[in-house]
């Protein structure tokens, strides 16, 4: 996407300016919190933010990381609006974030009647990487960017329950067939034909597999891998674990309208439990000691950039 003349004289490290450790955060205009309302939300979110720049600050993963800006991006939808930029991590909240960014921009009254395939599938929102590299930078520069992250062992179970233990005419398949056929011995030909009945523990072997038969997935990629927190300086850090408090919060730092509130529902399979330490619990115990210190292995820096505690 660069101009050919840009491609041959700038070298790849080039094209980070403006995004590394420092600058200096976007300042948060937080003049409404006199009152003391938010107080609390709020000191919470500052130790975040000094916890991820202090690990990015001894970690130094700049140099060890030569990705064009555009990838760095590719994962941040824009609204221009209220200028925010949102770092999607699927199985966070985004669902739900996605359709108060419509809200926000304008394209819908409230977010309670937005549908899930309008929210996935509308392409009503744009995405940073659609801009040339000015467009993007002004953003990155001059917009309050935001994340919501989550225990990265439930956000993967919640993953795993969502795709493929409901019927899925894209994961199972494609993602399914493929896990089946490597990683279950003597499977029968209808799993090896629908893709169908993935075990939890055949998911996590491909998911550990260097040589696995089909890609990786945003719904459990890592988030230093989706996001990149030590080269993109995110203003604000949500947490799935308090997120109607923190994205509440949020909505009030950048100006919402006063009635515009995080929507309370669940997104899909509302009958299904919700994915907690508890539910995770179960499902870990259908892996061996290794498999588990392997997975954990997996979102070491996930756990360590966002102060999660290991399982």
């Amino acid at each position: 996407r660069l101009p050919e003349q840009q491609k041959t004289s700038e070298s790849p490290l080039s094209w980070f300016r403006g995004v590394y450790l420092p600058p200096a955060l976007h300042p948060l205009n937080k003049t409404f919190l006199k009152g003391g309302e938010w107080q609390d939300i709020d000191s919470i979110q500052e130790k975040r933010r000094a916890f991820l720049q202090d690990f990015c600050r001894k970690y130094n993963s700049r140099k060890k990381l030569q990705t064009h800006l555009v990838h760095l991006v590719s994962r941040i939808y824009v609204e221009d609006r209220h200028k925010v930029l949102y770092c999607e991590v699927p199985k966070a909240g985004c669902s739900n974030w996605k359709r108060v960014l419509m809200v926000l921009s304008g394209l819908a009254a409230s977010a309670n009647n937005i549908s899930h395939d309008d929210v996935h599938y509308g392409k009503h929102l744009r995405k940073l990487d659609s801009y040339d590299l000015k467009g993007i930078y002004t953003r990155l520069n001059m917009y309050t960017k935001f994340i919501f992250v989550r225990d990265p062992m439930e956000r993967l179970v919640s993953a795993f329950r969502d795709k493929f233990e409901h019927p899925n005419s894209y994961y199972h398949p494609v993602f399914g067939k493929a896990i089946i056929k490597k990683y279950r011995h003597n499977a029968d030909e209808e799993a090896l034909k629908t893709g169908s009945g993935v075990k939890f523990k055949e998911f996590i072997q491909y998911l550990l597999d260097s040589h696995r038969p089909v890609g990786m997935d945003i719904h459990w990629e890592q988030v230093s891998k989706l996001c990149y927190p030590c080269l993109i300086n995110y203003d604000f850090i949500g947490k799935f674990e308090t997120l109607e408090e923190d994205a509440n919060y949020f909505l009030q730092l950048v100006g919402a309208p006063a009635n515009l509130k995080f929507p309370k529902f669940k997104d899909r399979h509302s009958s299904d439990e919700r994915t907690s330490t508890e539910v995770v619990r179960q499902y870990l115990k259908e892996l061996s000691k290794e498999e588990r210190q392997l997975t954990y292995d997996f979102y070491y820096l996930d756990y360590l950039m966002f102060n999660y505690t290991s399982p």
